[in-house]
């Protein structure tokens, strides 16, 4: 059959750059095959690229496997895809350091240098992948476009910069995650208060009576209000529409740090606005790591 005879004739494709990729499903499947197994077999073995070092020209194999992924959008769990394999407990069995994950931070690299090649800033590219669990290379590079677009713009300029801002000072401070209500704050492993439990950003107070100044509490409105946006945009895939919810907290983060004072004398003023810096700081992580992007 045709489908079988294409296959055959084009299942090395793409060989290098500028080379036609495959887009006829079986020549897709048979390629991808090959070049994973090949990938496999040889990160099993030990053989991984060092340095100018690639006799087996697997980063070209692997340039392959990311040409074939997105050129035909393949929704699809890289992790899996090298983590499979017919023999059981493959992967355990090698002496060499080399697993999935070693492979899939291969892939990751191509990707890096590929996306560079085609005007892609890097540092997006680690912003997105800094936040962990993300292997799926379509929904990654839409994330990682979506966000090049918004840096792009006043308002990312300007959500970046007070982004840095908050991150500069919850550092100086020790400052992890805000605290549950009544807790401290500081140190390790503080949880962030339960989204069910505690739907809108609150101030981790340990004393009672206390008012929010008007630019701090138009930031803990705007947090009420965007970040479940930003999330649900996330989980739907629409990158786009994360990033015009984060846009919306561009206004009251830049008041916030024109009015009020983080700093303050009062230890529980302190504390609160430190833990709403760290609301903030949470809420754009839902979209990317901010502290990886340069400028």
């Amino acid at each position: 059959p045709d489908v079988v005879a294409d296959a055959i004739r084009d299942h090395y494709k793409p060989v290098g750059q500028g080379d036609d990729v495959p887009t006829a499903p079986v020549t897709v499947a048979v390629s991808l095959a090959d070049k994973l197994d090949t990938l496999v077999g040889f990160f099993a073995i030990g053989e991984m690229p060092t340095g100018s070092r690639d006799p087996f020209a697997l980063r070209r194999q692997g340039l392959g496997v990311i040409a074939l992924v997105l050129r035909n959008e393949l929704k699809l769990s890289l992790i899996d895809a090298v983590g499979r394999h017919d023999i059981p407990g493959f992967w355990d069995q090698r002496s060499n350091s080399a697993d999935p994950e070693t492979l899939f931070q291969f892939l990751a690299d191509r990707l890096k240098v590929q996306q560079r090649e085609a005007g892609v800033r890097h540092d997006l590219i680690d912003a997105v992948f800094a936040l962990g669990g993300e292997d799926d290379l379509v929904r990654l590079l839409a994330r990682v476009h979506a966000l090049q677009a918004f840096v792009a713009t006043p308002d990312g300029t300007n959500l970046l910069a007070g982004y840095k801002r908050a991150a500069n000072i919850l550092k100086k401070e020790h400052f992890t995650s805000p605290s549950p209500r009544g807790g401290e704050g500081r140190g390790e492993g503080v949880p962030t208060p339960d989204t069910a439990e505690h739907p809108h950003p609150t101030l981790p107070l340990k004393g009672e009576g206390y008012q929010a100044e008007p630019a701090e509490q138009a930031l803990i409105d705007a947090l009420a209000s965007s970040a479940p946006r930003a999330a649900a945009a996330v989980e739907a895939e629409d990158f786009a529409g994360a990033m015009a919810a984060l846009a919306s907290l561009r206004a009251p983060i830049d008041a916030f740090f024109d009015n009020v004072t983080v700093n303050d004398a009062d230890a529980a003023k302190r504390e609160a606005r430190l833990g709403l810096l760290a609301q903030f700081r949470d809420a754009v992580h839902q979209v990317a790591d901010f502290s990886k992007i340069e400028g």
